[in-house]
């Protein structure tokens, strides 16, 4: 089923909303659509009062490690948090209070995916498959979908496909998949990306990127067979975007009624 998933993107300690194929090392390259004066900890609690589970707290870059604490003490086990997670901290935001880590960049050392280093990760968390989810975020090359790291600057050698989606399926409980070069535009989802991912994935999924009415949800819906999730970040009117953010919680209590 289709779900509306909420986020909360951190950018040197702030929530913001960011053009995701800006972000570089260089602070000049960075397009923000939107900067709140709110706390991460204000969005954890109005996630946590619509109960809307499985929102994803991604830290781009350093700074941010205060405000994911924050939003995890706000609503303890029920938020995902990313960005940085590798061996050595992952078990660490599980004891404060992470339901789930996500995991991308560490598992691309100079670009290569390393089975290794997912099985260290795994291994950090007990071999509890269902603490983690892997980000496949990626950008469109042609006719295919290439993971992206390092802030979706630095291109890997795994594609988003099917054998890659099998690979990993008995690793994680589910994905996490951002459309870099729609990340942050509002321009619209990358439909034939959501209809692959409903077709290749029987783990859960959650697609971001470019997502920009309500009706996205509803052609989210039906390209993936009700298989995808979808999160809407800058088109949210608490983001200063236009879509309601009620309207989303209602379409969401629709579902689960029908």
């Amino acid at each position: 089923m289709t779900r509306f998933r909420p986020c909360i993107d951190l950018h040197s300690g702030q929530v913001k909303q960011i053009v995701g194929g800006t972000l570089s090392t260089l602070s000049s390259d960075l397009k923000t659509n939107y900067v709140s004066q709110l706390p991460a900890s204000h969005f954890a609690q109005l996630y946590r009062d619509n109960a809307l589970t499985g929102a994803h707290v991604i830290m781009l870059g350093l700074g941010n490690e205060q405000a994911a604490q924050e939003a995890l003490s706000t609503w303890p086990g029920a938020l995902q948090v990313g960005g940085g997670i590798n061996e050595r901290n992952a078990k660490l935001w599980i004891d404060k209070g992470a339901e789930k880590v996500i995991v991308t960049s560490y598992l691309f050392p100079d670009g290569i995916f390393s089975f290794d280093r997912l099985r260290a990760v795994l291994e950090a968390l007990d071999q509890d498959k269902t603490k983690l989810v892997i980000d496949l975020s990626c950008r469109r090359q042609s006719s295919k979908w290439v993971v992206a790291m390092n802030k979706w600057q630095t291109l890997t050698d795994m594609e988003v496909n099917q054998k890659s989606i099998k690979l990993l399926e008995p690793y994680c409980s589910e994905f996490l998949i951002h459309a870099a070069d729609n990340e942050g535009l509002q321009r619209g989802i990358d439909e034939q990306l959501v209809e692959k991912l409903g077709q290749w994935c029987t783990l859960p999924v959650t697609y971001a990127g470019g997502g920009k009415s309500l009706e996205d949800l509803d052609r989210v819906k039906q390209l993936s067979q009700g298989r995808v999730d979808l999160t809407i970040g800058s088109a949210l009117n608490i983001f200063g975007g236009a879509v309601n953010f009620q309207d989303c919680i209602e379409w969401n209590k629709h579902q689960s009624a029908s």
